[in-house]
């Protein structure tokens, strides 16, 4: 973060120094919620968690070197102390162990430090992009940073780093040195975008797609486009530099341009998009090819691109990527250059890797919704059927998480889908009702007999690949964060079939 003083940082989050001998003392390291991961100079967040409260931890990250807590309550070591303020009725997983209001506080005291630190650098020429959307959030947001990368600094969350917590804290990250902070905006509920463009005010926001993600905490697509657009109400007038980037090809997105002061520029492959992708072609990974046109009044600009990531569904993300770094001074020429060297950068997304017998493993189960779902699902007969004869699928497919009264339904229709492409062995994971529903889907609509199989957990799955896995096989693994099936592809990784040995490649 930019320097700070305890007496400043203090004054910034309404709250008072404890057991501190100098408040002039400056922050100049990180800010870390894990005790473990503390820096010189830095600042300790005393949160509630789990297993332990952070509070019990502050000592440990003053002899870790932190220079200061920021907690609820004094903790017997230098501190910025907020008061407690009452729990609050949020779906958020950020208040999910806060008994007392304690984290609450300290989340609230985080965001209010990182708008003021994000005010300095943004007056200073930072500029802040906020990325939003039902699925391709992370991968756009791993494109962004790549595109910008050529123009300066850049700062972007790990992961899926979206939200109460992960947003102020990834904004904190920013230093004087940084030029573009790229954050992800998620939401689990109306409101919830707005609060975020209160703490890092975006000049630029993208909004990817209106989808069925979080579909049981909303109740609808036009409750979800209601807030998915709270981040282009966010940006500042056109005259003052706010660019919102749509989508085109989404009715939702595209009808979020009156929403906005900003100046609206469309993305898609609609022919009106201001950036299109034209003559789109997949390779053997599924990774695609295509035309970068970019419309200047009556002139096109336009540039070959080829992704390194993989599926049809990156071309979306990847011309909002454009789009934001065009605005913000890139040409066309570095935009395709950065687009084509960007791989997979976080973890369990669409990371494709060949083991040395030929089989192929998509992992791509970081998360999951019915659109991400059927994109995955795409992307593997894409691949399955490039090469000079078609190979095995296989779709170990898990829960799709927050889909409320409708999971059964929506998991019906993916494993029914999975069976009008083509797909070889469905293998549907897990004991839960929408899991058996993902399966009977399958069944029904295909009739496969023993070629779509139900197993209880992780452990059966890898099991059953183990048993009948074949060399050559390409294998999809997709679920929900929270059912961990990425544990499957790691399996088969490791593993071998027949006498071909461990090692593994990246498929790039």
């Amino acid at each position: 973060m930019i320097p700070m003083t305890l007496a400043r940082i203090a004054e910034v989050v309404g709250g008072t120094l404890h057991d501190v001998d100098d408040p002039a003392v400056e922050v100049t390291g990180t800010v870390e919620f894990d005790s473990r991961k503390v820096t010189p100079h830095g600042l300790f967040l005393a949160l509630p968690g789990a297993r332990s409260d952070g509070h019990d931890h502050a000592a440990e990250a003053i002899a870790a070197g932190a220079a200061a807590v920021l907690a609820a309550r004094p903790v017997g070591v230098p501190a910025v102390v907020v008061p407690p303020v009452p729990p609050v009725e949020t779906n958020s997983l950020a208040f999910e162990h806060d008994a007392d209001g304690s984290g609450a506080a300290v989340l609230a005291a985080l965001g209010a430090l990182a708008r003021a630190a994000v005010d300095e650098l943004t007056a200073a020429g930072l500029t802040v992009v906020g990325v939003t959307g039902s699925a391709g959030k992370t991968s756009t947001k791993d494109l962004l940073a790549a595109v910008l990368a050529p123009l300066g600094p850049v700062v972007a969350p790990p992961g899926s780093f979206n939200n109460e917590l992960g947003h102020p804290w990834t904004a904190l990250r920013a230093t004087p040195d940084t030029r573009f902070l790229v954050l992800e905006m998620s939401a689990r509920g109306p409101g919830h975008i707005a609060a975020l463009a209160t703490v890092a005010p975006p000049r630029i926001g993208a909004v990817l797609n209106v989808g069925t993600a979080h579909l049981g905490e909303f109740g609808s697509r036009e409750v979800i486009a209601r807030t998915k657009g709270e981040l282009v109400e966010a940006l500042p007038p056109a005259a003052e530099g706010g660019v919102a980037i749509l989508n085109a090809d989404d009715p939702l997105v595209a009808a979020m341009a009156p929403r906005t002061r900003a100046r609206v520029v469309f993305v898609g492959s609609d022919p009106a998009a201001h950036v299109r992708a034209t003559d789109v072609h997949l390779d053997e990974h599924a990774r695609p090819t295509f035309t970068l046109v970019v419309r200047d009044g009556d002139t096109e600009r336009r540039a070959a691109v080829t992704l390194a990531v993989h599926g049809e569904h990156h071309i979306g993300n990847a011309l909002a990527a454009a789009a934001v770094a065009l605005e913000c001074g890139a040409t066309l020429e570095q935009v395709a250059t950065a687009l084509g060297g960007a791989g997979a950068v976080s973890a369990h997304r669409m990371d494709v890797r060949t083991r040395a017998d030929g089989v192929t493993v998509v992992d791509d189960a970081y998360n999951a919704n019915p659109d991400s779902m059927r994109a995955a699902l795409k992307a593997l007969v894409t691949m399955a059927r490039a090469g000079e004869s078609p190979r095995r699928t296989w779709a170990v497919l898990g829960e799709m998480g927050e889909l409320g009264d409708e999971s059964v339904v929506e998991h019906d229709a993916i494993g029914r889908l999975a069976v009008r492409l083509d797909v070889t062995r469905i293998v549907a994971v897990g004991a839960t009702r929408p899991v058996r529903g993902l399966y009977q889907g399958a069944v029904m609509e295909g009739s496969w007999g023993d070629e779509a199989t139900h197993v209880p957990d992780a452990d059966a799955a890898i099991a059953l690949l183990e048993r009948e896995l074949q060399p050559g096989d390409l294998v999809l693994v997709k679920a929900s964060q929270s059912v961990r099936l990425w544990t499957v592809a790691e399996a088969i990784l490791a593993g071998s079939v027949g006498t071909a040995g461990t090692e593994t490649e990246a498929a790039r």
